[in-house]
């Protein structure tokens, strides 16, 4: 199961909702669905991946959680070792022999050894709000006297 799937399972069961029925409302397959959540299709489409957020209410922060969980659940990674070192190749290819029998601890233990030695990407910005000096009228934006505005105190 890859992130994706797993965090989309967890959001049906924890919402009581089937998979026949989030399928119908997503306009895709239950089996679609079902691969998915297995690990059996590749990484969902970034348009997926904004109707689910629409159709549990997903906002901000789980919102861009599960963007960044799509993004980890591609279930067949190609690593292109050209040009690493020998002990960076050798590394990659004994990480691919071995990690499907490593236990979840060392699992979580590889995770933060990659979290605090490896930078995270940058935030994605967002447009910045107006700024409050945009937002208050000038002087040349003021109405003129007997206008139905100009009755209306001016911030400063």
């Amino acid at each position: 199961m890859t992130p994706f799937g797993a965090r989309l399972r967890a959001l049906r069961a924890d919402r009581g909702v089937t998979l026949k029925h989030l399928a119908e409302a997503l306009q895709v397959s239950a089996a679609y669905l079902s691969a998915l959540e297995h690990g059996k299709r590749g990484a969902p489409s970034a348009g997926l991946v904004h109707q689910v957020n629409e159709y549990f209410g997903l906002i901000w922060d789980e919102a861009d959680d599960l963007s960044r969980l799509a993004k980890l659940s591609n279930p067949r990674v190609t690593v292109n070792t050209a040009g690493l070192t020998p002990e960076q190749t050798a590394l990659a290819n004994r990480l691919a022999q071995v990690i499907h029998r490593l236990p979840p601890e060392t699992v979580a233990s590889l995770h933060a050894v990659l979290d605090t030695t490896t930078p995270q990407p940058k935030p994605r910005l967002r447009r910045p709000a107006p700024s409050q000096a945009s937002r208050q009228p000038t002087e040349d934006s003021r109405p003129e006297p007997g206008d139905a505005l100009s009755q209306r105190p001016l911030r400063r």
